[in-house]
């Protein structure tokens, strides 16, 4: 299963943010130094996906397919907008959607993602 685009081919609107974090455990010792190691070879890539103004069929296709993955449950593949490459092991990070009605024919929601290790 892949992401849904909106109409335009994007997969969001602005402003949407992307997050890379590393797993880094710092043991600290009496004397007051410390040892670091990290936990994940890799990074982790988090999206925070924003619809200012999508049309009501765009947030139905989005909604639908939060409702497909069962929230954080499923998983797909998704293109990152910044870079263009498709991360094939991809979640939702809410269990919950909220999208409001702005005016008529426009909505607004956002969603965030986040990459999974193999």
């Amino acid at each position: 299963m892949t992401f849904p685009k909106l109409k335009t081919g994007a997969a969001s609107q602005y402003p949407s943010v992307r997050c890379v974090r590393y797993r880094t455990e710092v043991l600290r010792f009496l004397d007051g130094s410390e040892q670091r190691y990290r936990l994940m070879g890799k990074p982790l890539r988090y999206w925070r996906l924003n619809f200012a103004a999508v049309s009501e069929e765009e947030a139905r296709r989005l909604v639908n397919f939060f409702e497909l993955q069962q929230g954080g449950y499923g998983g797909f593949a998704f293109e990152d907008p910044w870079e263009g490459r498709t991360y094939e092991e991809c979640s939702m990070t809410r269990e919950e959607m909220q999208t409001v009605s702005e005016r008529e024919g426009r909505q607004r929601t956002e969603m965030e993602l986040k990459e999974n290790r193999k």
